[in-house]
């Protein structure tokens, strides 16, 4: 039986979220970022932007949040798109209806729709005490009005690893309370944000393939059940990278060599495991760094540099593209 590749992303754009708030540089370049992404994508192969819009605010109005959307779509840059907040004071109905505003204004252009970036991180989305209201009513609403304005527009919510220390010990659990079969009917799909081998002390090439493993495997088996999603949802990889420069918690220079390399390891596996798991999409974050004259790691996440010269990552994961990719 012929199993389907994986539908691949990436985030074409150069600014960076830190626990410390943004890694920016020099301004995006779009005809470069189409260059590059043509060259990625090869002939036939999918590679869809993924973009955010993040509410932070009173002075985010719905004109300037949708703005920043009917300008991803003039650049050609609308695929994948992320609605989260970073701020405590949106109203639960004034959340919704820019969530119906996207859907109305731009379905026809939107391939998924994910409600909350990182909504069991505490110093993110989770940092709102209503977020998990706030993502299922979401995710709802986002699907009545996909279904009322007839466009095919892929409905779902972010995550990521439940071991670190800024994590909401009790998401899944308040999930499954606060969900229901509404909420899962209206499900396509279980976005992940993770990083192995970025926050940590260094793995070696032969440990890295199975903390990959770990770490899907508990988001299947024991988070998605813990919150009574069922393993017909497919879960997307929405977030993954590994940056060169230095680790400021280890010091440990990373080379772009070793940038290649950990790619490869990671996005095999995540292949490997991807009928089993039902893991259908892979995003890359990102395309180029924040700005390759800081040597932190948070500058340089991109597999090209901030002036769009690649770096060897970027020949590994076109590669990958056109040989896993569907």
């Amino acid at each position: 039986m012929h199993l389907p590749g994986l539908k691949f992303g990436i985030y074409p754009l150069g600014v960076a979220g830190t626990p410390a708030g943004l890694a920016v540089g020099p301004e995006d370049d779009y005809e470069q970022i189409q260059l590059a992404l043509k060259r990625l994508r090869g002939k036939a192969k999918s590679l869809l932007p993924r973009m955010y819009l993040v509410y932070t605010g009173p002075a985010d109005t719905d004109e300037k949040l949708l703005s920043i959307v009917d300008k991803y779509v003039r650049s050609g840059l609308i695929g994948d798109l992320t609605v989260g907040s970073l701020a405590p004071d949106i109203e639960m109905e004034r959340w919704l209806g820019l969530i119906r505003k996207i859907i109305r204004q731009y379905g026809s252009e939107i391939a998924s729709l994910q409600i909350t970036n990182e909504p069991n991180l505490t110093f993110m989305d989770g940092a709102n005490p209503n977020i998990v209201q706030m993502l299922v009513q979401g995710v709802i609403a986002a699907k009545e009005e996909t279904q009322k304005a007839n466009v095919g527009v892929k409905i779902g919510f972010g995550s990521v690893p439940d071991n670190g220390p800024k994590t909401a010990a009790d998401f899944w659990e308040k999930l499954a309370r606060i969900g229901g079969e509404t909420f899962t009917d209206s499900l396509d799909y279980v976005a992940h944000n993770f990083y192995v081998d970025v926050f940590e002390e260094p793995l070696s090439a032969d440990e890295i393939p199975g903390s990959v493993e770990r770490l899907l495997r508990r988001l299947r088996e024991v988070n998605l059940r813990t919150a009574g999603i069922p393993d017909t949802i497919p879960i997307h990889i929405a977030e993954n990278g590994w940056p060169t420069g230095k680790n400021p918690f280890t010091g440990h220079d990373r080379t772009y060599e070793r940038q290649a390399e950990v790619l490869e390891l990671i996005i095999r596996t995540v292949y490997q495991l991807r009928h089993e798991l039902n893991i259908t999409h892979y995003k890359l974050f990102g395309l180029r760094d924040a700005d390759s004259s800081k040597d932190d790691l948070f500058h340089q996440f991109g597999i090209m540099r901030d002036d769009y010269t690649p770096k060897p990552a970027f020949h590994t994961f076109q590669r990958l593209v056109q040989e896993l990719g569907e």
